[in-house]
């Protein structure tokens, strides 16, 4: 589990494909106290952990990953989010998320508005009914409060701290965004499906 709080950019400095799609991610985290095996969230995908180097680590994603996520843009020299996993007693300053992409989302339009960018993403038609005003989303990794929705479409807004310290400052109209709708929503869903 993780919250959406994004605690370091990382950098793809290498892809392999393999079986399957293999990448290294230089980091700034203490990789001595990263296990193998260990869940690292990636622009929002949880990846595990399975070498590990001075100053990076690797993961293994699988085809079923890269199908459902953006991670078949990523390049080296992308700048990534990462988000270790959650320890009990860790605050939780965004919301519960899981790591568990659900599709992609595409930027549609970018509009400065004094310090701050709101941008407007459009939703895959069959995830967009979860996504609600004020309701929380996860954009590659990151905790996001929706502004307003219209159908498909729905905005957000990224204040200057947030584009320094995740990979939203590099963002531009048609970037493809792995979209994590929120648990609660999913499971409301679900319960009206059954009534």
């Amino acid at each position: 589990m993780f919250t959406g709080i994004v605690t370091d950019i990382g950098q793809i400095i290498e892809l392999e494909q393999r079986g399957d799609l293999r990448a290294r991610i230089k980091c700034s985290y203490d990789t001595d106290g990263i296990d193998i095996g260990a869940s690292i969230a990636c622009d929002g995908c949880c990846l595990t952990v399975v070498t590990l180097g001075e100053d990076w680590f690797d993961v293994e994603i699988s085809a079923e990953s890269v199908s459902k996520t953006n991670l078949e843009d990523w390049r080296e020299g992308s700048r990534v989010n990462l988000e270790r996993a959650l320890k009990v007693g860790d605050e939780l300053g965004g919301h519960i998320v899981s790591g568990h992409v659900d599709g992609v989302a595409v930027i549609s339009a970018m509009i400065d508005e004094g310090d701050s960018t709101r941008v407007t993403l459009e939703a895959p038609d069959a995830l967009a009914r979860f996504i609600a005003p004020k309701g929380s989303v996860a954009l590659n990794g990151t905790s996001l409060t929706v502004n307003e929705v219209d159908r498909t479409r729905f905005g957000i807004n990224f204040i200057p701290h947030t584009k320094s310290v995740t990979n939203w400052g590099d963002a531009k109209v048609g970037d493809r965004i792995n979209l994590e709708i929120d648990t609660l929503a999913r499971y409301v869903a679900r319960l009206q499906d059954w009534a």
